[in-house]
């Protein structure tokens, strides 16, 4: 039996980088199972994109955390609509941004919390975009204090920005997803609605109700290839942290076993993974990012 060296060139998904490795593999010349191999030309170039072709709708995103999610993902080649409430400019200056990498973004001024307009802007990015093929909600609010301190009207709307409108565009989205017959949905809790905080009743519950929703959402659509996750961020470090004190930002870092606070980019590439069709077997799961605070 004659035998052929077959070349691959590998590029490392490393952000900013062009480095390449050959790797030789030696295969039979008529190729696997009795095929002929046919040569694949040497351009790196032209490797696939995680989320190539793919439609995301994000809320919230004209800073922190949804800005950087968006950010990755046009970076991975996916068209973005997003959303935002009242930072015209900043919209404005992320859809350029986006575009300027070569797909298709453009923002809304959205509120998620009202289920009429959920209900519209969903209709309005299948018309723009043609489809929706992942959800990511991570629009949300805190009004801090103790129990004894809070006020109806924190604790609800609190509720009504963090936990319905989840409801609001999870319900908006899933009629043209199971008519595509696959879509993913990836809900922004926090590390809070694992464990609680006190000062916090009404953001924990509003974080652990989204991990309960996306449970059940997960066991009513798994069978149309809907799939429903969670992401629970630890400390996160955006331009809202930046104001913080240092010395009580240094005590948060010391507290995390990576000794370190988290980016939006960590949060981005965890959205990536289950946006993408490498968790295409991952629903019902909540995935902390949080540099280990949970452990």
């Amino acid at each position: 039996m004659q035998f052929v060296i077959a070349i691959f060139e590998l590029q490392p998904f490393i952000k900013n980088t062009h480095e390449t490795s050959i790797t030789k593999i030696l295969y039979p010349k008529e190729g696997l199972n009795g095929c002929r191999m046919r040569p694949i030309k040497n351009n790196k170039h032209q490797l696939m994109k995680l989320l190539e072709g793919k439609t995301v709708i994000i809320t919230g995103a004209s800073r922190g955390i949804g800005k950087g999610i968006a950010q990755v993902f046009a970076q991975q080649g996916a068209n973005v609509a997003f959303t935002y409430s009242s930072s015209v400019q900043a919209a404005q200056d992320l859809e350029k941004e986006l575009n300027a990498m070569g797909v298709k973004a453009k923002g809304y001024q959205s509120n998620a919390a009202d289920f009429d307009e959920a209900q519209n802007l969903a209709k309005e990015v299948l018309t723009e975009f043609g489809s929706i093929d992942i959800l990511i909600n991570n629009a949300g609010i805190t009004k801090d204090n103790l129990l004894m301190r809070i006020s109806e009207e924190d604790f609800d709307k609190v509720i009504e920005v963090n936990l319905k409108s989840v409801f609001n565009l999870t319900k908006a989205v899933i009629r043209p997803m199971m008519k595509q017959r696959q879509g993913s949905i990836i809900n922004m809790s926090s590390v809070v609605g694992v464990k609680g905080n006190a000062g916090q009743t009404n953001y924990a519950a509003s974080k652990a109700g989204i991990i309960g929703f996306s449970k059940s959402v997960a066991l009513e659509l798994g069978s149309r290839n809907i799939r429903s996750n969670v992401i629970a961020p630890g400390f996160i470090e955006t331009e809202m942290t930046a104001k913080l004190d240092e010395e009580t930002v240094k005590g948060w870092r010391s507290a995390i076993p990576l000794k370190r606070g988290g980016t939006p980019e960590d949060i981005a590439n965890a959205c990536v993974f289950l946006g993408s069709d490498m968790s295409s077997y991952i629903t019902g799961q909540t995935l902390s990012v949080d540099g280990g605070m949970l452990t």
